[in-house]
């Protein structure tokens, strides 16, 4: 059966009128325009949409109705042609959006890549695995069906024989195994693939980028990470950054979680990671043992091929902070994403994000290695397991080599931060009312 999947202008337009349009794109209402080049079209594959901060709201609305990108929005690049929701019952709000915007939902996740045939019929995918009714293992991983349905978008890549680039939000899996085998699956059948966190891509302060092969020794990041999924978030952070330093990225040695009050004395025992956490507290202007006072308290702790050294704490009042010794340098590079990536009301940190996978399914390229993406997991990964061994935890995790991650690669692109004006503190404006 053909399914119409045509956008009335006033869809297109969003309700706001020409007026509206105005004041997004800059452009008057009557001005001449150009023959817009074709847009790839994009299957969206969610596990759960039914709350307005929900991972699938924050990315594919901003897929569907443009995007806030150095400082002025930005009309969408991409047309969304179809979704599939795997907690459907419970994702009113996707139904209803998918409704007003006449986009059909499908049964299976193979349906929605192949719009109802038998090949492969779009020209991107975007799986959002984030939120839903999952549950968690003993070890505090949570267990989203990421690898479930990028399963589903490989079977009809290899059976179409042909593939188109995938964006997969935030880490490719809570397991290594699963995690590797996707990333070993886009370099088979040879097809673009990204993810990962937001955050790297936020604003910063100061706006500075760390050169290509910056001497980088030893770095740390402090953020909110209670948890795996806050967790990712900094790790992705410190390898947005790890992979710029001298000789490239060389690949992971081993990963450690420490948690509790002993996070203290592993870093009384490291003067490098204590140096930096230090200058952290007094660039923020915080007082003497700020976040020693975090109730629950944890550091992730890894070691590189080339000998650098980075750990990851969990604290409390400098948003996501990076901070770095570099080879030379008396004062340690210090860069911040500060505060919750608001406003709300603009759909949180899924903005620049957007920009990027839009690029990824214009130009056919990944906006920066894989790889990446493939390391944060897995340092996410091992150190959820450094706590347990036989069904027993430490608070005191055990050391993991993880030789498997031996990949070196070189980073390549620039800044990718948002930069400029913020967006502004109004209404989500999505075409109806809710």
């Amino acid at each position: 059966m053909k399914i119409d999947l045509s956008m009335t202008r006033r869809e297109m337009l969003g309700i706001t009128g020409m007026a509206g349009l105005t004041a997004l794109t800059g452009f008057p209402a009557g001005a001449a325009t150009h023959a817009a080049p074709k847009r790839p079209r994009i299957a969206c594959l969610v596990t759960y949409w039914g709350a307005t901060r929900s991972h699938a709201d924050w990315i594919i609305t901003k897929l569907l109705d443009g995007y806030w990108w150095q400082g002025a929005h930005t009309p969408s690049r991409v047309e969304v042609v179809s979704v599939y929701i795997h907690q459907f019952d419970t994702s009113l709000l996707g139904q209803k959006i998918c409704k007003a915007k006449n986009i059909p939902i499908f049964k299976t996740a193979g349906e929605a890549v192949t719009l109802g045939g038998k090949e492969l019929a779009v020209d991107g995918v975007v799986i959002v695995g984030e939120h839903g009714e999952y549950p968690t293992n003993l070890k505090g991983q949570w267990l989203l069906p990421r690898w479930w349905i990028y399963e589903k978008v490989i079977r009809v890549f290899e059976q179409s024989k042909r593939s188109v680039p995938v964006f997969n939000d935030k880490h490719l899996s809570y397991s290594w195994d699963e995690a590797k085998w996707m990333f070993d699956k886009s370099r088979e059948l040879n097809f673009p693939l990204t993810g990962g966190s937001s955050i790297p891509v936020y604003f910063r302060k100061p706006e500075i980028e760390l050169d290509i092969d910056t001497p980088l020794k030893a770095s740390v990041v402090i953020g909110g990470a209670p948890d795996e999924g806050a967790l990712f978030h900094c790790v992705d952070v410190l390898q947005a950054f790890v992979e710029r330093r001298k000789g490239g990225e060389t690949g992971v040695k081993s990963v450690q979680c420490i948690r509790g009050p002993e996070t203290w004395k592993w870093t009384e025992q490291n003067p490098w990671a204590a140096a930096l956490l230090e200058a952290v507290r007094k660039s923020f202007d915080l007082k003497q043992g700020h976040f020693q006072e975090i109730g629950k308290p944890n550091v992730c702790i890894i070691e590189y091929n080339d000998g650098t050294k980075a750990a990851v704490y969990s604290g409390q009042g400098v948003g996501w902070t990076f901070a770095g010794d570099i080879e030379g340098r008396n004062e340690p590079a210090i860069m911040s994403m500060l505060d919750w990536p608001g406003p709300f009301s603009q759909y949180h940190a899924s903005n620049a994000q957007p920009h990027w996978i839009t690029e990824m399914m214009v130009t056919g390229k990944e906006p920066f290695n894989a790889e990446r993406l493939l390391l944060s997991t897995g340092i996410t990964a091992y150190n959820m397991e450094s706590n347990w061994e036989n069904g027993k935890y430490s608070a005191i995790g055990r050391r993991i080599e993880t030789p498997f991650m031996n990949m070196r690669y070189r980073s390549t692109h620039g800044a990718q931060f948002s930069t400029g004006q913020r967006p502004p503190d109004v209404p989500y404006m999505r075409g109806f009312s809710e």
